[in-house]
């Protein structure tokens, strides 16, 4: 399909290669060298990185090993928003797609539409140059088969009230068509590696548990700390509406674990959300 209004990449070539080929190949060499154990059961939502692939692709890639060859009509991608806006507690895009150097994805602003009417609260923004959402996009195109179209929202509210409510709409509005559910955040930011392992790890205990509220609950509390937790609980919130009843943590690493430096590192969290068979 034609777009004649479509946002392009803001990262392209700075946070993932901007040629169509060594993106291509940059992905697929992540997925092949992923170490995973198969789960038992259908996955319906991922938690995934959203650094620079440099530093997160090869952790984001033990999240869409997952997805290879699925067949989905619809991709819903709950991200934070890390600009500060009060217009609303969630943003979606007023274009009518993303470009990446992979080709663009339609955006489905009928279902959009169909969360306002449900009551979410949800602004528009245009020329947006969120990373944390168009950074799954490669990957996606990468791993599912055929086309898609895209939910993208962008949180700006990180109360567990805005998460449960968003992702509990989220899945009603998709319930009747194949669907994959993706969470995008990074984890701990700028502290030592113990002290990062630290605070991820009672993140990634909270993710493991399938309890969406902890993942929140662990920063209020000082435990932890994820950027896009209301993005990754209302993943799970919409997973659970969805069907899926576990939760596995498939990858972990740091920024140190590729600059080098273990002083002040990135946390990067890999998870699946899935169906027991």
């Amino acid at each position: 399909m034609a777009y004649t209004d479509v946002r392009p990449s803001a990262i392209a070539g700075t946070w993932y290669p901007g040629s169509r080929d060594r993106l291509a190949a940059m992905i697929d060499r992540f997925i092949a060298q992923a170490k995973v154990t198969p789960v038992s059961g259908e996955v319906v939502g991922l938690m995934a990185p959203h650094a620079g692939y440099r530093y997160s692709g090869q952790v984001a890639a033990h999240a869409f090993w997952f997805v290879q060859g699925k067949e989905v009509d619809t991709v819903i991608v709950f991200s934070p928003l890390h600009r500060v806006l009060t217009a609303a507690p969630v943003f979606t895009t007023g274009h009518q797609a993303y470009e990446t150097p992979l080709g663009p994805i339609g955006v489905d602003h009928d279902a959009i539409d169909a969360l306002r009417a449900a009551g979410v609260k949800v602004a528009t923004l245009r020329h947006d140059d969120e990373h944390s959402l168009e950074i799954e996009l490669p990957f996606l195109q990468r791993t599912l088969a055929g086309d898609f179209t895209l939910i993208p929202l962008m949180i700006g509210d990180q109360s567990s009230k805005t998460a449960a409510g968003l992702g509990r709409a989220a899945a009603k509005i998709v319930r009747d068509r194949r669907v994959l559910l993706v969470g995008s955040t990074d984890l701990s930011h700028f502290y030592d590696q113990t002290t990062a392992r630290r605070l991820d790890d009672a993140v990634l205990e909270r993710v493991a548990a399938f309890d969406p509220e902890g993942v929140i609950r662990v920063e209020a509390q000082g435990k932890g700390f994820a950027c896009g937790r209301a993005a990754v609980a209302a993943a799970m919130e919409a997973a659970r509406e969805l069907g899926a009843n576990a939760a596995v943590v498939t990858n972990y690493a740091t920024s140190g674990d590729v600059s080098g430096d273990f002083d002040r590192v990135v946390g990067y969290g890999a998870a699946v959300f899935y169906r027991r068979a």
